[in-house]
């Protein structure tokens, strides 16, 4: 049986980012991808002209209409962009028997709000308790906790600062840091580094969701977190080397880089 992965997220018509990401990754990696969305995007390699979230009445019927009858082996979240639409998702996937990646979607590569302010405090409180895994990026950490990362030092004090929210594991992103891209995954006892070359390669667009798709297919494959996310990170820096340019701005990750290189 081929493990059935649901990624609750926006879309991005650009393709690089979002719903598009996520399952261009599921397919790459050998699970069947299905999709509910929250909200549609005019998106290009440029940034975010526009954003309109769905009702929560159709992001809940989408989820219900997937899980009740197909099932699913682990869920992925990405962009929410209201407190009513984290509070609903928050309700379904307490109520789902799979493993949750939750990538808190703060912000665009370009710097484009996705997430209304007033819906943090819901994902501290709602999301972040039901999470598996949390993915955040140091600037996600910031705008979730207040703790601003400047060194790879205080990786663990990000860490500690969102675990106070109740997910079982984070992943906390050092990618924006200067040297080798590191990370760092930890339940607060066991801690693992994660360490990998960085890439001259300025076509990173989809990183965070791709990551965090790759987290959940390997989840759903009935591996253990530390094994999910080494082997997401692997897939992941081979997406962002194979990066290419798309449009007259930043292009995305390559999904499918392993195809291309004969794997």
């Amino acid at each position: 049986m081929i493990p059935n992965v649901l990624t609750v997220a926006g879309s991005d018509s650009g393709g690089g980012a979002g719903i598009q990401a996520d399952l261009k990754t599921m397919l790459a990696l050998g699970v069947h991808g299905m999709s509910v969305v929250t909200a549609v995007t005019a998106q290009n390699s440029l940034g975010v002209q526009g954003a309109w979230e769905l009702p929560v009445e159709a992001v809940r019927a989408q989820y219900r209409s997937v899980v009740d009858d197909i099932g699913v082996q682990a869920v992925k979240t990405g962009m929410l962009a209201s407190a009513e639409l984290v509070e609903a998702v928050a309700e379904l996937l307490a109520g789902t028997d799979a493993p949750a990646v939750v990538d808190p979607v703060g912000v665009s590569k370009h710097g484009d709000s996705l997430l209304a302010a007033s819906a943090l405090d819901s994902v501290r409180t709602k999301l972040l308790p039901v999470a598996t895994v949390a993915t955040p990026n140091l600037d996600e950490v910031a705008q979730l906790t207040g703790v601003r990362v400047e060194s790879e030092e205080e990786l663990r004090r990000a860490a500690a600062a969102v675990l106070g929210y109740g997910p079982r594991w984070v992943l906390i992103k050092g990618g924006h840091l200067p040297g080798d891209a590191v990370d760092l995954l930890t339940d607060g006892s066991e801690e693992h580094w994660l360490r990998a070359p960085r890439h001259d390669n300025r076509h990173t667009h989809g990183t965070g969701c791709t990551l965090a798709s790759a987290i959940a297919a390997q989840l759903a494959k009935g591996r253990s977190v530390p094994e999910a996310v080494t082997a997401a990170k692997e897939y992941v820096t081979g997406a962002v080397a194979a990066g290419f340019a798309l449009g007259g701005g930043i292009g995305p990750v390559d999904h499918g880089w392993r195809f291309r290189a004969g794997f």
